[in-house]
């Protein structure tokens, strides 16, 4: 399974919104300047790479039912 390739795209797609929403959620505790500055731009970048992932994963899925 580690050698498909969509399969490494999916689990990339994952991190990528763990790490956006690390980001995110550490911002938000520390407040700040940070926070003013880009805690709706983390929400944004949270909610592209949660919808890459979810496509990632819808098409990892179509692709291994076929065959």
């Amino acid at each position: 399974m580690f050698q498909d390739p969509l399969f490494i795209l999916v689990i990339i797609a994952a991190l990528s919104v763990l790490v956006v929403l690390t980001i995110g959620i550490g911002g938000f505790a520390l407040g700040g300047e940070f926070n003013r500055k880009h805690g709706n731009r983390m929400m944004r970048y949270r909610i592209i790479a949660q919808f890459i992932a979810i496509a990632a994963v819808l098409l990892f899925m179509f692709v291994r039912s076929k065959g």
